[in-house]
C-alpha cells in the first residue's frame, strides 16, 4: 500500500495552475489558465508577442499577483496568506532576458550572495558550489571578473547559474535569448539543453523553435491570452489542430 501512495504521490505535478487570470487595466492578459508540469518535464510556451506568455511565468512565482485562480507549488497555494512565498520562491530558479545581474559585483560574487543571504549557506560552501556551477556553464576562467566586462551570452549564463546555485526544484526562463547578439545565442541554449538531459525540471518561454522542437517534452501555444493548444513537439509541429496554431507555425514548418 506504500508503494502505491508513493507512486501516486510521485506523479503529481510540481506546479499546477488553475483558473488564472491576469489583467492590466482594461487589458485581460490571462483569461483562466490551466497548465500542469511534471516532476523532471520541459515545458516550451510559444506565441506571438502580447500573448500573455511572460505574464505567466511572472504567476508562477508571483512576480505578478494574479488577479483570481490558483497556482499550486508541491501542493501549496502560493495565493493562500499562510504561505511563506519568499522562503517557497527559493526552489524556483528565474532567468530573465535582461540578466538581472548585480553590476557592482563579479561573477563569484553574483553567485554567492543569496546563498549566503537566504539559506544561511557559509561563505565556503557557496563559493564551492558556486564554483560548480559556473564550471558546467564554461565559465570557469571568470569567477572574478566584473559582470560589466561580459558579453550578454556569459552574463546570461552567470544568470543560470546563479539560479541553479539556489538548488532550485524547477527553473523559469523568459526569452533568456531575445537580448542576444545571435551567433551567441547557441552558448545559451546549450546550458539549457544540458539541464533539461540532467532532468531539471524547466519552464520556458522563446522564441526558439529549433529548441522548442527538439529539448521540450511539452508545446504550448498561447494566444490572446488563453492556451489555444498544446502537445508534444511532433504532434504541435507536425499536426497543429488549429488555424491560428498553424498560421504562427507557418514560416518554421516550411524548413
Amino acid at each position: 500500500m506504500a508503494s502505491v501512495e508513493a507512486n501516486a504521490h510521485a506523479v503529481e505535478p510540481l506546479v499546477r495552475v488553475e483558473a488564472l487570470r491576469k489583467s492590466f487595466g482594461q487589458l485581460e492578459v490571462l483569461k483562466n489558465i490551466n497548465l500542469d508540469v511534471m516532476p523532471g518535464e520541459v515545458v516550451t510556451i510559444i506565441g506571438a508577442s502580447g500573448s500573455g506568455k511572460s505574464t505567466l511565468l511572472r504567476c508562477i512565482n508571483l512576480l505578478e499577483t494574479p488577479d483570481s485562480g490558483h497556482i499550486w507549488f508541491h501542493g501549496e497555494d502560493l495565493a493562500a496568506d499562510r504561505v511563506n512565498i519568499n522562503k517557497l520562491r527559493e526552489s524556483i530558479g528565474m532567468v530573465f532576458q535582461s540578466f538581472n545581474l548585480f553590476n557592482n559585483m563579479n561573477v563569484l560574487e553574483n553567485c554567492t550572495l543569496a546563498p549566503v543571504t537566504l539559506k544561511k549557506c557559509s561563505k565556503a560552501e557557496a563559493e564551492e558550489r558556486a564554483l560548480g556551477h559556473l564550471a558546467a556553464v564554461g565559465l570557469s576562467d571568470f569567477v572574478g571578473a566584473p559582470v560589466t566586462s561580459l558579453s550578454g551570452g556569459q552574463k546570461q549564463r552567470v544568470a543560470i547559474a546563479r539560479a541553479l546555485c539556489m538548488n532550485p526544484e524547477i527553473m523559469l526562463f523568459d526569452e533568456p535569448t531575445s537580448a542576444l547578439d545571435p551567433e551567441i545565442v547557441g552558448e545559451v541554449l546549450n546550458v539549457m539543453h544540458d539541464l533539461a538531459a540532467e532532468g531539471m525540471t524547466m519552464v520556458v518561454v522563446t522564441h526558439e523553435m529549433a529548441f522548442a522542437r527538439t529539448v521540450s517534452d511539452r508545446v504550448v501555444f498561447m494566444d490572446k491570452g488563453v492556451i489555444a493548444e498544446e502537445g508534444t513537439p511532433a504532434q504541435l509541429f507536425g499536426n497543429p489542430q488549429l488555424p491560428r496554431t498553424r498560421e504562427f507555425l507557418a514560416r518554421y514548418l516550411e524548413d
